[in-house]
Formats: structure tokens, sequence, C-alpha cells
């Protein structure tokens, strides 16, 4: 079986990305840029359209989780060489709301590849439409297992680590 208990049996208890603050969220890394860009690699790129709105008419931050869920693992596939599954989302803020028809862009870095699991940096950036500004939306570590064809955590392949 995969989950938790085979991402901690492997060592991992505690994230190793550098922590620090943004806007007061602990767990976020701090971009001491003027002008922060992504970090990473373009994962997902798409239109926010209406029907991802809650009654305000900004998207959903629970849809925005599940995209990012999707960007990192179509990447920690890659990595793991097949089938990946999430097992842990550390610390997340969301920065600014995100307006029906912002261009989202998702990116994706790997921070630590262990023996079977992947922490995956995911950031998602919008350009929105209205002001035009590119801005940072939020950002997230996901730690994702490599499992095989019956749901159980395989090793990753050392050419990965």
């Amino acid at each position: 079986m995969f989950g938790a208990e085979s991402f901690f049996r492997d060592g991992y208890s505690r994230y190793t990305y550098e922590e620090s603050r943004v806007r007061g969220t602990p767990g976020m890394i701090e971009l001491e840029q003027e002008d922060p860009i992504p970090q990473g690699d373009l994962a997902l790129q798409f239109t926010a359209l209406p029907r991802e709105t809650n009654g305000f008419g900004d998207i959903f931050g629970g849809w925005l989780v599940a995209q990012m869920d999707l960007a990192g693992t179509a990447m920690a596939s890659k990595v793991a060489g097949g089938r990946v599954a999430t097992v842990a989302i550390d610390r997340m803020a969301f920065l600014v709301p995100v307006a029906v028809g912002a261009q989202l862009s998702f990116y994706t870095q790997a921070l630590e590849i262990g023996r079977s699991s992947i922490q995956m940096m995911v950031e998602v950036w919008s350009d929105d439409p209205l002001s035009s500004e590119w801005r940072k939306v939020t950002e997230a570590v996901f730690v994702f297992v490599a499992i095989d064809g019956s749901g159980r955590t395989r090793s990753v392949p050392p050419r990965a680590r």
C-alpha cells in the first residue's frame, strides 16, 4: 500500500527546503528579486473559466489545488519513470485572488528525490486579463511516492536521484 506510512518509512519526516516568510506565511519561499520570476519548468497552462468560480466570481481555491496536483504529478511521474501518488502537501497560502479569464501558468521544480519519494515545488502564476499584471498566486511543496501497477511503493530509478 502507498501512502504516508511508506513515505515516512523512507525517512522523510521533515522537508528540507529553505523556509522563510512571505506575507506572514511560514513555509513559503521568499523571492528576494524586485521582479520575481517563476522557478522551475512550465508544466501546465490554461485560462481560468467561469465554471470554476465561487459566488463572488473568484476561482475556487480547491480547484486551483487540484490543478497544482495535476502539474506536480505530471512532472513527478517523469522523474519516477512511471506512476506516482500524492501523499502530502506542505503549507500553502493564496497570495492574490484569481479572476475569470486569467491565464494560469503552473511551474514545477524537484526539490529532493529520495528512494521512493519526490518533493516537488509547484508555483502558480497569473497573467491577469484586466490589469495585464504578471503575479504569483500561490506555491506549495507536494510530496509524491513512486508506486507500481499494484499500488505498492517502488524505488525511483537511480538515474533520477
